[in-house]
C-alpha cells in the first residue's frame, strides 16, 4: 500500500473513483471522434488527452452548483464534470440541430451550456480570460458567493487578453481562477521559443497574485492547487494562477501532422507518464480500484460513448432556415 493522499485532501474513495471514471470518459470520448473524423463522419477534432487530469482534478475542486467556468477548447473533462454529457459532445460534434453549445453553427471545442455556468468560448484564443474576470467582478458587486475559474494554453498565456484579464482581476482582488493548461506547444511552437522566463507563473507576482506550478498528470495536486486559489477568491483576497504541466498527446488537431515538428520517441516518451494510466495504478496501490471496478467503469463508459455516439449519429440536422436565427433581432 502507498501513501493515501486523496484521504488527505479530504476525498473519499468514491469521489477519486468518479475522477477516474471521468477521466477514462473524457479519453474514450476523444477516441471515438478520432475513428469518426478518420472515417469521414465528422470533419474535427480537436484533443483533450494527456490533459485530462489537470482538467478534472481542477473542475472537481470548484463547486459546481455555483461557480462558473470558462473553459477552453481543450478542456473536455472540465465540461463533463460541470454537467454536458457524452450526448451533448457528440451531437456538437455532429453539428446537430440539438447541439447544445451552438445547434450546429459553430465546431466543436466552443463550449457552452448556461445551465451549466459553462460560459460559451470563442474563436480566437484567450478571449475567455477577460470575460471570467467580468463574470468574478458582477458577482462582487452583487455580492455573490461564485469564484470564475478560466482555462488557457500556455500559448494563450502570451496573449494581450490573459495580461489584461489578469492585471484587472490582480487590481480589484478578483475571485478568479486563472489555469494555465501548458502541454509543452503551442500548435507547432515548443516551450521554449514561447518564454522567456521559466514558468508561465512567473508571470503571477507581476499581477499581484500568487503563481504556481504543478504536475499536470497528477489530479491531486491540481485539486489541491485549485481548491485553495478558490478558497482564497471566496475570502475576499484574489486571484491565483495555477500552470499545471502535461503534454499533448495528440497532434494539435485533426488537421494537423505533428511529425513536422517533434519526434516520434518524444511522443512515445511522453505516453509512459499518461495520466489514465498513473491514477489507475495509483487508485490500485492504495486498495481503491481492483481489476473487477475497473472492468465495471470501463465497461459504463463505453455504454455511455456508444450510446451518445449513435443517438448524434442519427439526430436531424437543423433546417437551412435556422442559420439566420440568432443573426438579426426578432420582434
Amino acid at each position: 500500500m502507498v501513501e493515501n493522499r486523496h484521504h488527505a485532501l479530504g476525498l473519499s474513495d468514491d469521489q477519486v473513483v468518479e475522477m477516474y471514471e471521468t477521466m477514462l470518459l473524457a479519453r474514450r470520448i476523444d477516441e471515438r471522434m478520432w475513428l469518426l473524423n478518420r472515417a469521414g463522419k465528422i470533419p474535427f477534432v480537436i484533443s483533450c488527452q494527456g490533459q485530462e487530469a489537470a482538467q478534472i482534478g481542477a473542475a472537481f475542486a470548484l463547486n459546481r452548483e455555483q461557480d462558473y467556468v470558462l473553459p477552453y477548447y481543450r478542456d473536455l473533462g472540465v465540461v463533463l464534470t460541470f454537467g454536458m454529457t457524452p450526448r451533448d459532445i457528440m451531437l456538437s460534434a455532429f453539428a446537430k440541430a440539438e447541439d447544445p453549445n451552438s445547434g450546429g453553427r459553430q465546431m466543436p471545442g466552443h463550449f457552452g451550456q448556461k445551465k451549466n455556468r459553462i460560459v460559451t468560448g470563442s474563436s480566437p484564443v484567450t478571449t475567455q480570460v477577460p470575460h471570467a474576470v467580468g463574470i468574478a467582478l458582477a458577482g462582487k458587486m452583487e455580492g455573490k458567493d461564485i469564484v470564475a475559474y478560466t482555462s488557457f494554453g500556455e500559448g494563450s498565456s502570451n496573449q494581450g487578453d490573459f495580461h489584461e484579464g489578469a492585471n484587472f482581476a490582480g487590481v480589484h482582488k478578483l475571485p478568479v481562477v486563472f489555469m494555465c493548461e501548458n502541454n509543452k506547444y503551442a500548435i507547432s511552437v515548443p516551450l521554449e521559443k514561447q518564454l522567456a522566463c521559466e514558468n508561465v507563473s512567473d508571470r503571477a507576482i507581476g499581477y499581484g497574485m500568487p503563481g504556481f506550478t504543478v504536475d499536470g498528470n497528477d489530479p491531486l495536486e491540481v485539486y489541491q492547487a485549485v481548491k485553495a486559489a478558490a478558497e482564497r477568491g471566496r475570502r475576499g483576497e484574489g486571484p491565483t494562477l495555477i500552470e499545471t504541466i502535461s503534454y499533448r498527446l495528440t497532434p494539435h488537431s485533426s488537421d494537423d501532422d505533428d511529425r513536422s515538428y517533434r519526434a516520434p520517441a518524444e511522443v512515445a516518451q511522453a505516453k509512459t507518464k499518461d495520466p489514465i494510466i498513473t491514477f489507475a495504478a495509483y487508485l490500485k496501490e492504495t486498495g481503491v480500484l481492483n481489476d473487477e471496478l475497473e472492468k465495471a467503469v470501463n465497461d459504463r463508459v463505453m455504454k455511455l460513448v456508444n450510446e451518445a455516439t449513435d443517438y448524434a449519429e442519427t439526430a436531424p440536422y437543423a433546417d437551412p432556415e435556422q442559420a439566420l436565427k440568432y443573426v438579426y433581432a426578432e420582434e
